[in-house]
């Protein structure tokens, strides 16, 4: 009977440990699931002026702060905010990123510190499983939750194969443990590796 409650008491124990190792990683992702306040701003990703557009348009008709990530040139985009109406001071044009991970590391923290809690996020249909699965991991790390709106890329769709939505997803996985973008990573130490056998 003493090995039972040696058992018993060992299970116990390891389940506080795991529990206690696992629980402050996971609180911001489980704050934000868990969220249930309406979006407070609208992150559109660039790539398509047909995004831009539905991001102004639901910026003015929500009364939301825009955010466009990687989008099309100064010119054009500051053209459209005027013509919409939205106050110029109410968007942030922002071209730090590269590629769908850095859309979202470019950001978050900004986002954070300005109390966003919840963003939705404006990106083309073909696009939106992907950068979901990365804004979701990405955002979530910092207590951010996404919501989304697909915009119709009708006949100028490209299928992104599974790879692509893995590739990313790690990526990010690997950016929000390391804080370290794996594919800058692999390509600095490549060509440093390289370099020494010139």
């Amino acid at each position: 009977m003493a090995w039972y409650r040696s058992l018993c008491f060992g299970f116990v124990c390891g389940c506080l440990c795991v529990f206690v190792l696992i629980e402050k990683p996971l609180r911001p992702f489980r704050k934000a699931w868990t969220l249930s306040i309406p979006p407070q701003l609208i992150l559109v990703l660039g790539g398509d002026i047909d995004r831009e557009r539905v991001g102004v348009r639901l910026a003015r008709e929500m009364s939301l702060p825009l955010v466009v990530s990687g989008g099309s040139n100064p010119e054009h985009a500051n053209w459209l905010i005027e013509q919409s109406g939205i106050p110029i001071n109410s968007v942030k044009l922002d071209y730090r990123a590269r590629d769908t991970l850095s859309n979202f590391t470019s950001l978050v923290d900004d986002l954070a510190v300005d109390g966003i809690r919840h963003a939705l996020l404006v990106t083309s249909e073909d696009h939106l499983l992907r950068s979901m699965a990365v804004g979701n991991l990405v955002a979530g790390s910092r207590g951010i939750r996404l919501s989304s709106v697909s915009v119709s890329c009708n006949k100028k769709c490209i299928n992104e194969g599974l790879d692509k939505l893995i590739m990313d997803w790690l990526r990010a996985l690997i950016w929000v443990l390391t804080g370290e973008d794996l594919k800058i990573l692999l390509e600095t130490r490549w060509v440093e590796l390289f370099s020494r056998f010139r």
